[in-house]
């Protein structure tokens, strides 16, 4: 495939960057080398976000998570892209990365990445309580559905509010998936 990128993909280690460029060879990656993000990566992260845009695709797991906010509260709006932790397990069942994902689930996540650049709210925490997705038995199980179904990475209840928001996703949709 030679699909290119006008934004530069950001991913956490060696491993991810050599997976996404076994599909989309001509693409720049920058890694974070883990959660504990240099600064000088960060101020690299910053210009090249002015120039360019950044995509984050990042483990879906905590220190995943941690890196996507320390990296979009510094450089600001990104575009994020999501795969589901069921994707990204080894084979051992013990690891959980962006290098172990399919290079088919990698380039349709790629692909089809969610613009976050939007400041406007559009749902909010009591239209999440209105809908059961906070303050709930099933709560957590409603949430996983929704998340599941947009694409948009696991979420608790606060996340969830965040990523909706950031997204741009608007009551009709949310709706329109719970139902």
């Amino acid at each position: 495939m030679s699909e290119t990128f006008k934004e530069v993909i950001v991913v956490e280690g060696n491993h991810d960057k050599a997976r996404i460029h076994e599909r989309f060879s001509e693409a720049d990656v920058v890694i974070t080398n883990g959660s504990e993000v240099p600064r000088e990566t960060l101020d690299m992260l910053k210009h090249l976000n002015r120039q360019r845009g950044l995509i984050l695709l990042l483990d879906p797991d905590g220190p995943g998570e941690k890196i996507r906010r320390l990296i979009t509260d510094y450089v600001g709006n990104t575009k994020h892209v999501f795969i589901e932790r069921r994707h990204c397990i080894d084979e051992k069942k013990k690891k959980v990365g962006i290098e172990h994902a399919e290079l088919d689930v990698i380039e349709t996540a790629l692909l089809r990445y969610v613009m976050s650049n939007k400041a406007e709210t559009f749902v909010t925490k009591q239209d999440l309580y209105d809908r059961r997705l906070i303050g709930f038995k099933d709560a957590k199980k409603r949430r996983e559905h929704l998340c599941r179904s947009l694409h948009i990475g696991m979420a608790n209840g606060k996340t969830l509010l965040k990523k909706l928001n950031m997204f741009g996703i608007e009551l009709e949709i949310l709706d329109e998936v719970i139902s």
